[in-house]
């Protein structure tokens, strides 16, 4: 009997093992990841640069600009698979830690759309100044959020391309489109949705009248108070709308979008790209079953399944063709 109960507690150590090497081997990436840091006027800027190994000659670059939140350099290790796929087909990514986080300094909170805006030119003009860097082949990748800082971007520098992940036009039609949708995912019903459609409007009124935090709390359901800085930030931001800044782009643009995206509407940003931006330039691709961050839905709805597969098979975290699609609209620029 001991004998049996040992071989199988050596059967369950050995595939605990196994287990172990195999999770180690697939988040391991075939890149070279390095530390950064960038001087500016409104303090020091932290983030990762990620060149493929081995380079050669000059490479292209893709600059990350984050979506909501407070987001590091990796987005925690989540742009990885991403960033090994562009180290393949010879480009570097450039990802700032956003202000507050792992020694960028200030508070993201603090920023405006603008603000951001003048941070991508601070990282676009510390990458021209790498000898391994082509600067005539320099773009962006932007999810979420970022919607509102690229197009501005491309007014006032020459980017090669850009790449938007579920980006939106305007920041209040949004969030009403996300209450709706979210409170009817989770099963409110119509009367419920639309009193807190209405609550939301009171307190954008407020917005609008430039409200103080104690005005905002006074009004606002005790349950779901946001924090002076949340309200600073959304106060700078809340007008934000990217229809006219789509016409300032000039270059390649590839926008991937989600059937199931429940924080954007999804067939308005489409439609609004459509109209602003010259055909030529514009390459949309729509994934059924996708909601915002590029998950299926499966994924997105199960906590266990994401963390699985981001152990045994991050590549596949996103929705298929999502890299694929992004590797095509790379390697067919011209």
């Amino acid at each position: 009997m001991k004998r049996i109960i040992g071989r199988l507690l050596l059967v369950i150590v050995l595939l605990c093992t196994g287990a172990v090497l195999y999770v180690f081997q697939q988040n391991s990436f075939d890149m070279s990841e390095q530390s950064i840091e960038i001087d500016s006027p409104q303090g020091k800027l932290t983030g990762t640069l990620v060149l493929p190994k081995n380079a050669s000659g000059k490479l292209g670059l893709v600059l990350f600009i984050h979506g909501d939140g407070p987001i590091n350099a990796s987005h925690g290790d989540g742009y990885k698979p991403l960033w090994e796929r562009l180290a393949a087909q010879g480009y570097a990514s450039l990802s700032l830690n956003k202000r507050g986080i792992d020694g960028s300094a200030g508070n993201w909170l603090d920023q405006s759309i603008d603000d951001r805006v003048e941070e991508a030119r601070q990282a676009l003009a510390w990458a021209r100044t790498q000898p391994m860097i082509d600067p005539s082949r320099i773009g962006v990748w932007g999810a979420s959020q970022a919607g509102w800082v690229i197009p501005k971007l491309a007014g006032k520098e020459p980017l090669a391309f850009s790449i938007l992940v579920s980006p939106a036009i305007n920041w209040l039609t949004q969030g009403e489109y996300n209450t709706r949708m979210q409170m009817a995912k989770d099963g409110y019903s119509g009367d419920e949705i639309s009193a807190q459609v209405a609550y939301e409007q009171q307190i954008k009124e407020l917005l609008a009248k430039n409200a103080t935090y104690e005005e905002y709390v006074k009004a606002a359901n005790q349950e779901d108070v946001m924090s002076r800085d949340r309200w600073t930030f959304v106060g700078k931001n809340f007008r934000a709308d990217a229809t006219d800044d789509l016409q300032h782009f000039n270059s390649p643009v590839l926008l991937l979008l989600g059937e199931e995206d429940v924080n954007v509407d999804w067939r308005e940003t489409e439609e609004v790209y459509r109209r602003e931006v010259s055909p030529s330039l514009l390459t949309v691709k729509v994934f059924p079953g996708t909601e915002h961050s590029m998950l299926t839905t499966r994924t997105a709805d199960s906590r266990l399944r994401a963390v699985i597969i981001s152990l045994f098979a991050p590549r596949q975290i996103t929705v298929k063709g999502y890299m694929e699609q992004i590797a095509d609209f790379l390697q067919k620029l011209p």
